[in-house]
């Protein structure tokens, strides 16, 4: 079978996990391919996936080889592939807009983007590498709060008439604006905001959704998160937080038999620890009363390595995407979103989503 070609906007930490994450399992047989929901998916393993353009600013990865690239600082996850072939691919200068905080500044090298001197992309210029590359899903992987920057390299798949996967919380694909145009178009779009494989938000909604199945009255909840990579120094600007939040908080009010009150219910990024580098600790609380009102709660730390955890995920969304492409399906792809997704266009049980998603894969629903 032919290779799903992608394109990649921020190649960071998430982007690093999925170019080992391919390379991974190229040697891999099914029964020795730990961590993965779907080894085949239409036919299509992870290792048939291959990346034809990349797009960054920082000037320690534009002009590099994205073999390479994917270990430049800031970059600081887990490297458990080591030995990653050129791939004959050139990192090229992308737009900055508004990808890079203000306050980043007042922090090391090592930790903060590096802009490059090199001129910035126009539209047509990125059209142009993104259709010359044969690409036919540009994934967005941009940092948080590039509300501006997400919004560019959408209209640039449009143009260039390739699905687009939004991993970031910027809301492209649960806006009805955005999507009637890709729908228009018959561009396939998945999103918004990557829900990791075994993360913070989706323990969170599996419990929550615990809680409600056994008749627990949730009355109270928190979520703090703290971390040690880029996305997390991003959000010390608490400007650039808001749908971050908003995407995380919704994961978890979707799943409750009754929405919360906002005062009682917190669920969001909270720290920058930069000796966590990639890894990401959740503490978890709830509290709620069980039978004849009496009080109970429930704590939980969970550390998981943040851009590995995510990797997985956008395997198989980027195989739905081209089974889309191939079925010729336009527009939101409902069941993969619900499932990859912490704010898809409509909010599904998680065992709700997992089922439609292995309906739309066997071909048993076009969305």
């Amino acid at each position: 079978m032919d290779k799903i070609k992608i394109a990649i906007a921020g190649i960071g930490n998430c982007a690093s996990s999925l170019i080992q994450g391919i390379e991974y399992y190229g040697d891999k047989e099914e029964k020795d391919a730990i961590g993965l929901m779907h080894w085949d998916i239409g036919g299509y393993t992870p290792f048939d996936i291959e990346v034809v353009a990349a797009f960054d600013i920082d000037k320690r990865k534009v002009g590099k080889d994205v073999s390479e690239a994917i270990f430049a600082p800031p970059n600081c996850t887990a490297v458990f592939c080591q030995e990653i072939p050129k791939k004959g691919v050139i990192v090229k200068m992308g737009r900055i807009l508004d990808g890079v905080s203000d306050h980043m500044v007042n922090y090391s090298e090592n930790r903060s983007f590096l802009p490059s001197d090199e001129i910035e992309a126009h539209k047509e210029q990125i059209v142009k590498e993104l259709k010359d590359s044969g690409a036919e899903i540009l994934l967005n992987y941009l940092p948080v709060g590039s509300e501006e920057a997400t919004c560019f390299y959408a209209e640039c798949a449009l143009e260039a008439g390739v699905a687009y996967i939004n991993n970031m919380p910027v809301f492209i694909v649960s806006n009805p604006e955005w999507a009637a145009r890709f729908k228009e178009k018959g561009i396939p779009i998945i999103g918004d905001d990557i829900k990791a494989q075994l993360g913070a938000t989706i323990t969170h909604r599996m419990l929550a959704d615990l809680f409600r199945k056994r008749g627990v009255k949730l009355e109270r909840t928190y979520q703090l998160n703290t971390g040690g990579n880029t996305d997390f120094l991003n959000m010390l600007n608490r400007n650039r937080l808001a749908s971050k939040k908003e995407s995380k908080t919704e994961a978890v009010q979707s799943v409750l038999g009754q929405r919360m009150d906002d005062d009682n219910i917190h669920v969001g990024p909270s720290d920058y620890v930069p000796w966590q580098n990639d890894n990401k600790v959740c503490f978890l609380r709830m509290e709620g009363k069980l039978f004849g009102d009496v009080p109970m709660n429930l704590e939980l730390r969970l550390s998981v390595e943040d851009s590995p955890n995510s990797a997985g995920v956008v395997i198989d969304a980027i195989r739905c995407c081209k089974l889309a492409l191939e079925r010729g399906i336009g527009g939101i792809l409902y069941s993969p979103s619900s499932y990859f997704m912490k704010h898809p266009p409509k909010q599904f049980t998680d065992d709700e989503a997992y089922m439609m998603t292995d309906e739309f894969i066997k071909g048993l629903r076009d969305d």
